[in-house]
């Protein structure tokens, strides 16, 4: 066993969701693609929404109208999840994520709460979509935007999916 470094974790609130990102390595088989009767290659990213519709749907369509280049990202990359909050009023929420691991080998947790299925689809899928933008940018910038918040809105839009005017 090597040494680890400590584990840095940052919560980024979204308006419905939230990325965790922090340097900690997935071992195998803490996700492993499930494929379903039609073999579709998300599976594993749905489980946590099966009791959630539409949620669920929501997520999958985010996720089926991504470009090829982020989809084979999320896929290949075992570090990726979605997931979603399980907060209970007066105990808190729950989080597994994977062990410490080298800088930049950090988990891409996307955490989307229940209350995205009773939003507008408009608006929930472009709060998806944000979300997922952060874990593609690894909170970072996108081309001259430096700004992480608004990287993810720009990149978003440019998936489809732009801020909706007329709010939640």
């Amino acid at each position: 066993m090597g040494t680890h470094s400590p584990k840095r974790c940052r919560v980024i609130s979204g308006v419905r969701a939230f990325i965790v990102l922090s340097d900690a390595v997935a071992t195998p088989g803490d996700r492993g693609l499930m494929p379903t009767e039609d073999h579709e290659i998300f599976s594993a990213y749905l489980q946590a929404f099966a009791d959630c519709e539409p949620l669920r749907t929501r997520v999958l369509v985010v996720l089926r109208s991504l470009p090829d280049e982020v989809q084979r990202d999320f896929v290949e990359d075992p570090r990726f999840r979605v997931t979603m909050e399980n907060h209970i009023p007066g105990k808190g929420w729950t989080i597994w994520m994977a062990s410490p691991g080298p800088i930049g080998c950090g988990s891409r947790c996307v955490v989307l709460r229940p209350r995205l299925a009773e939003r507008s689809e408009e608006f929930a899928c472009y709060v998806i979509a944000h979300e997922f933008a952060h874990a593609y940018l690894r909170n970072g910038g996108w081309g001259d935007i430096t700004d992480a918040e608004e990287a993810a809105d720009a990149l978003a839009a440019s998936w489809g999916f732009s801020r909706p005017s007329n709010g939640p």
